[in-house]
């Protein structure tokens, strides 16, 4: 009784389309994870994803599980996640993109999960890391240690959105840091962010990630920017 006068007083909405949600959806309307642009990655090593990275960084494995267009619905999905406060749809994106990473093979000796962190100053000024939730369901769903600590980000930086890939790149070089101990020696982690853009912020946390000894390294994101 309770639930339904919050519910008809404060509706829910698809965070994709904005449309009233029916009692058996959660976050996501029906129409929208049936028109989501899935990439398919799993199915494919040499996806789009993985050759972001050629001649850049050496990667074990790297994809995405939706396409990102703009004015799309993955779009209004990372904006609300990023910027309207909707922690949870970085779980639901993970327990969805879980099944498909199962299959995997690259993955299955990953030892660790390692988020794309946020400097202290921007994780205050949003109150959370967009990526962690997305990471900590993955290291539920596929029973992976889960490590905010190792990678550390050293500067504070606005959005980097209208910089050009070289200005990316040669910024990150001096953004991450790793803190380790012998424990991380000989790992194979799996770095997770939100969008796929450029790759160069990526590109700067393997490389911090690469300063540990024996280290190997992996890329998922939730999306992957598509023209």
């Amino acid at each position: 009784m309770f639930q339904s006068l919050i519910n008809l007083f404060f509706p829910k909405v698809c965070s994709g389309c904005s449309t009233l949600l029916l009692g058996t959806e959660n976050m996501i309307c029906t129409t929208c994870r049936h028109d989501a642009p899935l990439t398919h990655h799993h199915l494919n090593p040499e996806n789009d994803a993985y050759k972001k990275f050629y001649g850049r960084v050496l990667v074990q494995h790297a994809s995405a599980l939706f396409y990102f267009h703009k004015k799309g619905i993955v779009q209004e999905l990372i904006h609300n996640l990023k910027y309207k406060g909707h922690e949870e749809l970085g779980p639901l994106i993970g327990e969805w993109y879980a099944g498909d990473l199962k299959t995997v093979v690259a993955l299955q000796d990953v030892d660790q999960i390692i988020p794309v962190p946020l400097h202290p100053k921007k994780y205050k000024e949003r109150g959370y890391n967009q990526v962690s939730g997305f990471g900590k369901a993955l290291s539920e769903q596929l029973d992976i240690a889960y490590n905010n600590k190792v990678l550390i980000r050293k500067v504070y930086s606005k959005t980097q959105s209208k910089k050009n890939l070289l200005g990316r790149s040669e910024l990150n070089e001096t953004i991450f840091d790793v803190v380790f101990s012998e424990k991380e020696h000989n790992k194979h982690f799996l770095l997770v962010d939100d969008v796929l853009t450029t790759g160069a912020t990526l590109e700067a946390c393997s490389r911090a990630l690469l300063n540990i000894p024996g280290a190997k390294i992996s890329i998922v994101c939730m999306a992957m920017a598509h023209s």
